[in-house]
C-alpha cells in the first residue's frame, strides 16, 4: 500500500508540475496588499498529497503566496500540527487573525477561504 502511494504520488506531483496554473496578474500596490494579507496564513500539508496539491493550485491561480509547511517530513510542524489544530490531517490552513488561531481542515473549505481573500483585495 506504502508504494502505491507512493507512485501515486509522484504521479500527482509530475502532473501538477507539467500543468501548473498561471497567476493572476495586478497591479504591484494590491499584490502587496495581498500579500500582506496572507503573511499569517500557513498550510500545513504533505507534498504528494493530492487535496494538498488541489490547495496549493488554487493559491498560485489566485496570486497568493502561502507559507508551506511540511507535516510529513518535518517533525516540529506535524507536532505543531497534532497539538494546536487537534489532528494530523492534511491539508489545514492555519489563520491568525486578530491574536485569534482558527484552523481550516476541508480543501474545499481552504480553497473557498482564499478566493474570498482575493477577491476582497
Amino acid at each position: 500500500m506504502k508504494l502505491i502511494r507512493m507512485l501515486l504520488g509522484s504521479l500527482i506531483l509530475l502532473f501538477d508540475f507539467i500543468f501548473t496554473p498561471r497567476s493572476k496578474k495586478r497591479p504591484a500596490d494590491a499584490q502587496a496588499k495581498l500579500d500582506a494579507q496572507t503573511a499569517n496564513l500557513k498550510l500545513y500539508q504533505f507534498k504528494g498529497c493530492p487535496f494538498c496539491v488541489k490547495v496549493r493550485r488554487a493559491a498560485k491561480r489566485e496570486g497568493l503566496k502561502l507559507e508551506t509547511r511540511d507535516a510529513m517530513n518535518n517533525q516540529v510542524y506535524r507536532q505543531e500540527l497534532q497539538e494546536q489544530g487537534g489532528k494530523i490531517k492534511v491539508p489545514c490552513l492555519r489563520i491568525e487573525e486578530q491574536n485569534q488561531v482558527t484552523w481550516l481542515y476541508e480543501s474545499n473549505d481552504i480553497v473557498a477561504y482564499l478566493q474570498k481573500l482575493e477577491q476582497a483585495a
